[in-house]
């Protein structure tokens, strides 16, 4: 018996949520971990570091296309080759498809969204209702993937032996049947689907020329930037920033939510962070009803002291 973790790569390394994945595999204690990767990512060690016992290098270029239905076919290939049980990712945009596919080719079993390790008879806990709510779900078939929310796993060092193996998988000409033609990305800034830390302002910034508050903020504090909705349909900001229902659901360890007021849409989205701060005159604004910590004033005179203060102990 072992288990399968898939190692996701972002901008040339593995991701760190899918580090907590492997993690996570270790700690359901069902065996040999083995990890599964693409390419030759720049921190390809972590995985020894973490647990992998053997670590599945996929050198074939086709596969730097994150094609879900050739990543399918080869995750559930390996799995059964190795006699996996369980197959472990870390929740993004692109594994949700790829839990899917794989859960069918592999016939098996799949809860995401997932939140703790599992008990004895594999009753496991997932987030639902983007945050709002969890649920406990039995997996029962002989075969499992358990797609892990971010963050929802304390990384620990696991040392393991980490032999590195040529994986070539057996895959059907219809897995490369959608061809990339171009990739565009924003460059210079930290993406909120992997920020440890997010500041985001709402409509108590005024308008866009003051956005150097959360952008002096965020560079100092190396996270991410965001807005609300309105903030997004006033082209203020460019929509790929909008945190909410509608729009990106984070969950980073520290959120910032600066000039928000606090609609149940955003606060939807940011439900899953671990520690909310809001900043924001209002001293009846919802959001302070889901913050940890709260400041009630003008954001033009805190947010620029606390800035300062941060590049200062920084």
């Amino acid at each position: 018996m072992s288990v399968l973790v898939f190692l996701e790569i972002s901008e040339g390394s593995i991701k760190k949520s899918s580090i907590e994945a492997l993690v996570y595999g270790h700690s359901l204690q069902l065996g040999d971990v083995h990890a599964m990767v693409a390419g030759n990512p720049s921190n390809l060690d972590e995985a020894a570091k973490f647990g992998a016992v053997k670590i599945h290098s996929i050198s074939d270029s086709r596969f730097q296309n994150m094609d879900s239905v050739a990543y399918s076919e080869a995750l559930s290939g390996l799995a059964t080759q190795i006699g996996a049980s369980v197959i472990v990712l870390a929740k993004s945009a692109f594994t949700d498809s790829l839990t899917a596919r794989t859960s069918f080719i592999w016939d098996a079993a799949a809860a995401t969204n997932v939140v703790s390790l599992p008990d004895s008879e594999f009753n496991i806990k997932r987030s639902i209702f983007t945050g709002k709510a969890f649920e406990t779900v039995a997996l029962s078939s002989e075969r499992k993937i358990i797609s892990v929310r971010k963050n929802a796993v304390a990384v620990t060092e696991s040392p393991a032996s980490g032999e590195v193996v040529s994986f070539q998988p057996s895959v059907s000409s219809k897995a490369f049947a959608i061809k990339t033609i171009s990739t565009e990305k924003t460059s210079g800034e930290v993406l909120l689907s992997d920020a440890e830390i997010v500041v985001s302002g709402g409509r108590g910034l005024k308008g866009p020329e003051n956005w150097g508050l959360i952008s002096d903020m965020a560079k100092v504090l190396g996270a991410a930037t965001g807005c609300s909705k309105p903030v997004s349909d006033l082209h203020w900001r460019p929509h790929h920033e909008h945190v909410g229902q509608t729009g990106i659901k984070v969950s980073p360890n520290l959120y910032f939510a600066i000039g928000i007021s606090g609609a149940i849409q955003h606060v939807a989205g940011i439900s899953s962070s671990k520690v909310i701060v809001a900043i924001n005159k209002d001293a009846d604004a919802p959001i302070f009803k889901v913050a940890n910590y709260g400041i009630v004033g003008d954001a033009f005179e805190i947010v620029p002291k606390l800035t300062q203060a941060l590049r200062e102990a920084l």
